[in-house]
């Protein structure tokens, strides 16, 4: 019997090959490959989609939090709130602005940001909140604006993961000052390489990270700042049109599997995420928690079915930020999550046998 595999892009590739030819062709045929037409179309295609006034392309997810917070004037001295339970590039960008990354605890139930412990943790230097809407789950971003509003502080949506999700009726990504997207290839919406994107109805801002992506000129060889080689290329962005067509489709696809999981998983020894009221997530991830991790991800291996974790190590206990101070116990809910997930299969082309057997193997798990 087959594997059930984590993720398996290929099938997806094989669906939209002449879609995606006929899009890198057109690239090839007019050399537009740094900047150029097709990363302008994808601009403002993206941009509508997100209800935003501008969306500006850039080299990686990465890319465009650091650049979000150069455009918005975050740098040494500041502090910049963000959760532990994300992936590590979410902290990045304030380390390379020069500011200090201060974590903050989840929620128990949602694995999300928690809006109190981020309350707790402003202090005169802080300049932004990050919010993380962690495996395509909308965080509590409006409570986290409420206190971006209170204390002046710019809020930067980190949707990494959440390409079309929704708080209430808000795509995610244009409720905060601005809004942060990957297309890393296993995203809901990837590219067939590193891309990112910016997303905002500031005009100022968005003239900034256009300003910064590409060395800092407004026009060509007149630099007005220091600025950096993060433009996205125009065959990331063709790829991108087209696969912004089938978005919503994955996402819905997507979501009928979650529901599938959650209808047929009845294990008690098994544990999942707690979706907040109002929220439609764009599922990027189906994270479980369970008390023997390695006895669990051993037993869906001995049945065939692959696993992944998101995220073992949290970022407050990173050897990197070794230098903040942080220890084990500092963020017990986070720790928690840390030591016991496991991400179980979800991708827009599982069949649903698969999907089946993945409920089956869970379901069978004695720890």
């Amino acid at each position: 019997m087959d594997r059930v595999p984590f993720f398996d892009l290929k099938r997806q590739h094989v669906d939209l090959r002449n879609e995606l030819a006929l899009a890198i062709e057109a690239v090839m045929q007019k050399s537009a490959f740094s900047g150029g037409e097709f990363v302008d179309v994808f601009e403002k295609e993206f941009a509508a989609y997100c209800g935003a006034n501008y969306a500006r392309g850039v080299g990686s997810g990465t890319a465009a939090l650091h650049l979000a917070l150069l455009a918005l004037g975050v740098g040494p001295g500041d502090e910049v709130i963000v959760p532990s339970h994300t992936f590590i590039a979410s902290a990045w960008g304030i380390s390379y602005v020069g500011a200090k990354p201060v974590f903050v605890d989840c929620t128990p139930l949602t694995w999300e940001i928690d809006p109190t412990a981020v309350e707790a943790a402003v202090t005169e230097k802080t300049r932004a909140i990050i919010g993380v809407h962690l495996y395509g789950v909308p965080c509590d971003v409006r409570a986290l604006q409420k206190i971006a509003e209170e204390h002046d502080l710019f809020l930067v949506e980190d949707c990494a993961q959440a390409h079309g999700a929704l708080y209430r009726d808000t795509k995610v990504g244009t409720i905060g000052d601005i809004g942060c997207f990957s297309f890393y290839p296993s995203k809901n919406l990837g590219a067939v390489g590193e891309a990112g994107a910016v997303v905002t109805s500031d005009a100022n801002v968005a003239e900034k990270v256009k300003m910064f992506r590409s060395h800092g000129e407004k026009e060509k060889y007149v630099h007005e700042m220091v600025g950096y080689n993060e433009r996205l290329d125009g065959i990331q962005a063709a790829v991108l049109s087209v696969k912004l067509k089938h978005l919503d489709t994955w996402n819905t696809r997507k979501a009928e599997i979650v529901n599938k999981y959650r209808d047929g998983i009845r294990n008690p020894a098994v544990a999942l995420q707690t979706i907040p009221e109002g929220v439609t997530p764009a599922y990027h991830l189906f994270v479980i928690t369970t008390e023997n991790r390695k006895a669990f991800v051993e037993h869906m291996r001995s049945l065939g079915i692959d696993t992944s974790m998101h995220y073992p190590t949290p970022c407050h206990l990173q050897k990197a930020y070794v230098s903040l101070g942080y220890t084990r116990g500092d963020f017990p809910h986070t720790e928690y999550v840390a030591d016991h997930c496991v991400s179980l299969p979800l991708f827009p082309e599982m069949t649903e046998d698969e999907i089946g057997r993945v409920i089956e193997a869970v379901n069978l798990y004695a720890r």
